[in-house]
């Protein structure tokens, strides 16, 4: 009796320990990666760009001197949280609807999210759609983070249609409706939605 439950101990033992083993070898998430990465290289080195460079041009943008798109591809929630002042919104599992919202495929296109990780895929299919001249947010070579995380861990400005603007002197209330400013290159997926057209 004891040999046995001594050798049930040991297999018991023996397959929690190959359970434990195998518990983080995910082959989809090695696959997904995989496929990441064959997006992002379809986006040429020298559209990749860091939050620096997306303040810069979102000057220049909100200025009337580019006609740049700066695309934000977070999700619904997370754009109505808080997003960059004047940004274009389509949520990155609607990208399919963007070659119906900017039909030029020379235009210029900045794509960023929270991160980085779906304005990658996003970036790489508008370069399989046939867009030229797409722009993809990174993380900058200091470590800084890319996408809407790096931009408010810089202390650029954020804005809230219900409570206005914040940046890195503190929140500046508005009244509701926030009056965005926008540049000339501008589209949200969907119209109709506080005050969009």
């Amino acid at each position: 009796m004891k040999k046995v439950l001594v050798m049930v101990l040991a297999v018991v033992l023996t397959l929690a320990f190959a359970g434990f083993a195998f518990a983080g070898d995910n082959p989809l998430r090695a696959a997904e990666k995989k496929v990441h990465a064959e997006f992002t290289k379809l986006i040429p080195k020298d559209k990749y760009v860091t939050v620096d460079d997306l303040y810069k041009k979102w000057q220049e943008v909100l200025a009337g001197k580019s006609a740049a798109y700066l695309m934000d591809v977070r999700s619904h929630g997370e754009f109505d949280a808080f997003h960059i002042e004047g940004s274009s919104h389509i949520h990155a599992g609607h990208m399919y609807t963007i070659p119906k919202k900017i039909k030029d495929p020379n235009a210029e296109i900045w794509v960023y999210c929270r991160t980085q990780h779906r304005a990658g895929y996003v970036a790489g299919f508008l370069y399989k759609y046939g867009y030229k001249n797409v722009y993809f947010v990174v993380k900058a070579k200091d470590g800084t983070s890319g996408g809407i995380v790096g931009w408010v861990k810089k202390g650029y400005p954020i804005v809230n249609y219900w409570f206005g603007y914040v940046d890195k002197t503190g929140m500046h209330y508005s009244k509701p409706p926030l009056k965005e400013r926008k540049g000339k290159s501008y589209v949200r997926e969907f119209t109709g939605q506080r005050g969009e057209k």
